[in-house]
This record gives structure tokens, C-alpha cells and sequence, in this order.
């Protein structure tokens, strides 16, 4: 067994500790909505990778588009190994999670520096629960063989008036799956927000050391998005996981610059905008 914090080091800032890791893994999911500001990936990725972040969140299918450029400056890989068809509205007969077998190898052969798993708790669908944990568990045994840390997104999500599935932030469902991560081994977690994000420090605390990145979940207006990643940092968190934020936005290489601010240079929302702006 080797030890999976020697490429974790790649995803963390050395002086600040955080990690921004922008999803770019979408188009996985077939959706088509979850396609807009990526229909042309490789420009996306390539906007990205001039902006620096500290991660980048691919596919198997698309890992290439970031690994393939530039040197060992570029941003880290996150590869996403598991495909699920809950985010579309009408909610389907079928609910599923689908795991890429061997996902520590994959990611060995792709030069990822961590491999991320849905851990999913949805109404009236328990089996769905069962699989992930099922997948969780075989994904720590290959990952500790070939030394690739282990990321795992607990999602708490709630039936929506759509007709699909939405994010639940309450923090009394969030924390018990998050700490159920933990304890199946987790080396970085990616969790919801909570509703009132003043309370996230429980969250941290639950995760017992374990560095807890915070998911963007849907489109939100720039300062929203700036008073909730400056709360959630001052509560702990170790950074933040933003997919449809940035590669959505009018201006993705100057909201990645805004972030990556407020993440190493101690930015607050006001000067977050101000980069913005000026970008």
C-alpha cells in the first residue's frame, strides 16, 4: 500500500491549504441542459487551464483535454469514475449509479490526483443508497492498491416541483452522510452546502479532519455565490468544487481568478466582485 497524500499535495495550494476544483464533467451525466457553456469542451478546458485553478474535474472520456497541455504546472485531475441519471426532470422509473471498475488504476493511468464516487441519499430509494456504499467500498480497496486518493460526494437531495430531484440542505440529513463517508475512508469529501451557511462548521467537525470541499450545486448570481464561498471558508472548509458557476458564467477565466482570491489571497466577496469586474 502506498500512501494516497503524496497526490493529494497536487490539489492543495501549499501556503493556504485550499483546493479549487472546477467540474467539468457534465456531459457524463446525459443531460442536455448540463451541456450549456461546454457544447465545445476542449476550448472550455483550455479557458480553464489559463486561469489556474488548482483542479479540474473530468471524465475518463474527456481526461485528455487537460492532461495533454502545457507541464507539470497545469491544474491537478479529479476524475470522476461513476455516472448516475438522477438530474433530470421527470424523475426516472429506474434510478441508477454505474461505477468504472478499478477506479484507483484509472486514475494511476490517467495521472489524476484523486478519483471522486457519488455517495447519494434519495427519497424512497434505498437501494440507490446501498449501491453507492457498494461502490465506495470497492473503490477504497483498489484505490489504497495503487495509492490514489479517494474523494466521495455524499448528495442529500430532495424531490423537486419539476419533477426532478434538488438539493436538500438540511444540515441535520447532510451531516450523517458526510460522517458516513468519513468512516467508509474518504480522503477528501465534496458535500453540499447547508441552507444557512453560518452552520457549516458542523459539517467540518463531522468530518473529523478529513478536508471537506463545498459544491456549487445550481446557478446562482455572482454575489450570492462570493457570500457563500467567503462563509463557508471562514467556517473550515478546506475549498470549493464549482461546476456550472464557472463554465456557465459570461466570464469563466475571470470568475476562476475571483475564486482562487478569495481561496489563497484572503479575498472577501467585495474584492472577489471587484476581480470580476476588472477581469
Amino acid at each position: 500500500m502506498t500512501d494516497a497524500s503524496f497526490r493529494m499535495r497536487r490539489m492543495f495550494n501549499p501556503e493556504s491549504g485550499r483546493c479549487l476544483d472546477i467540474a467539468v464533467d457534465h456531459g457524463f451525466f446525459g443531460e442536455k441542459s448540463f451541456l450549456q457553456g461546454i457544447e465545445d469542451l476542449p476550448r472550455a478546458v483550455t479557458t480553464l487551464i489559463a486561469a489556474n485553478p488548482d483542479a479540474i474535474q473530468l471524465t475518463v472520456g474527456q481526461a485528455r483535454l487537460l492532461q495533454r497541455q502545457g507541464g507539470r504546472e497545469r491544474p491537478a485531475l479529479v476524475l470522476r469514475t461513476d455516472v448516475a441519471n438522477v438530474y433530470g426532470a421527470p424523475r426516472p422509473d429506474h434510478v441508477d449509479d454505474l461505477t468504472l471498475p478499478n477506479p484507483g488504476l484509472a486514475g494511476v493511468q490517467l495521472d489524476a490526483a484523486c478519483v471522486v464516487v457519488n455517495l447519494f441519499d434519495l427519497p424512497g430509494r434505498p437501494q440507490v443508497r446501498e449501491a453507492c456504499i457498494r461502490a465506495v467500498l470497492n473503490a477504497k480497496v483498489d484505490c489504497d492498491k495503487y495509492g490514489m486518493p479517494l474523494m466521495v460526494e455524499p448528495l442529500v437531495m430532495k424531490e423537486s416541483a419539476t419533477g426532478g430531484y434538488e438539493v436538500n440542505g438540511d444540515l441535520e440529513k447532510i451531516v450523517p452522510v458526510v460522517r458516513q463517508a468519513v468512516e467508509l475512508g474518504a480522503d477528501v469529501i465534496k458535500a453540499d452546502p447547508c441552507d444557512d451557511p453560518s452552520q457549516y462548521h458542523e459539517v467540518i467537525q463531522t468530518a473529523a479532519g478529513i478536508p471537506v470541499l463545498v459544491r456549487g450545486g445550481g446557478k446562482v448570481a455572482d454575489d450570492e455565490l462570493f457570500r457563500r464561498t467567503e462563509a463557508v471558508l471562514a467556517q473550515g472548509a478546506a475549498g470549493i468544487v464549482y461546476g456550472r458557476n464557472i463554465i456557465q458564467h459570461d466570464n469563466p477565466g475571470g470568475m476562476t481568478r475571483a475564486l482562487m482570491a478569495m481561496l489563497h489571497d484572503g479575498a472577501d466577496a467585495t474584492a472577489a466582485s471587484a476581480i470580476l469586474a476588472s477581469s
